[in-house]
């Protein structure tokens, strides 16, 4: 005989009733709520990996969106997220286990918001492993974001404006020529603000 292997009507019906009460109860999706939280083995240095609650999930979901629009990878604005949250120092593995990331993902993550200076590592008495926490000063977080990713986009900029400014002498229209070094004058105009308003907005936006 043929097995159906069509999906029954009593199947959707108890996913759709599993996926309405969990998202009642927290603002989960529907799809995680189906899916079983596993805790991963710790070492022995290491407490338990306890499952992402509600409000971890939506701390980290901010910071998410936030390295998004500003062009960074996800892993950033996850790890900078759940330490933001974590009232407690975490350690690498502490920060695989519970976002479920690969180990490289987090260690270069790590090292990123190092340099940005949103992370500082913490001396845990005892302990046998490296712990992060998140540095919460604005002006450094801005300092360093301003240091590690504006400013090298200024300064790649107006080296490729001077650039684009000696190569439009090669234009032999006219009318063309004068466009092109118009609008490269522009530009070239929009990085030196640039450049001047970032010491201003670093200042401005110190606590």
């Amino acid at each position: 005989s043929t097995i159906d292997h069509r999906p029954s009507t009593a199947l959707f019906s108890n996913i759709w009733r599993v996926c309405s009460k969990k998202f009642e109860q927290t603002p989960v999706s529907c799809f995680q709520a189906l899916v079983p939280q596993v805790n991963p083995t710790p070492d022995k240095d290491s407490g338990n990996a306890v499952p992402l609650g509600p409000l971890e999930l939506q701390v980290i979901q901010v910071f998410v969106d936030g390295v998004r629009v500003l062009g960074l990878p996800r892993s950033l604005g996850e790890l900078y997220g759940l330490l933001f949250i974590s009232p407690e120092p975490l350690a690498l593995d502490d920060l695989v286990a519970r976002l479920g990331i690969s180990k490289g993902s987090a260690s270069q993550g790590l090292r990123a918001l190092k340099d940005l200076g949103a992370v500082k590592e913490i001396d845990v008495e005892g302990a046998r492993r490296t712990y992060f926490e998140a540095d919460v000063d604005l002006k450094r977080l801005v300092g360093g974001f301003i240091r590690e990713q504006v400013r090298p986009h200024l300064e790649s900029g107006q080296l490729k404006a001077a650039r684009l400014s000696a190569g439009s002498g090669a234009e032999t229209d006219p009318e063309k020529r004068e466009f092109y070094n118009a609008r490269i004058e522009k530009l070239q105009k929009w990085i030196r603000r640039g450049r001047r308003v970032l010491p201003v907005l670093q200042k401005l936006l110190g606590e």
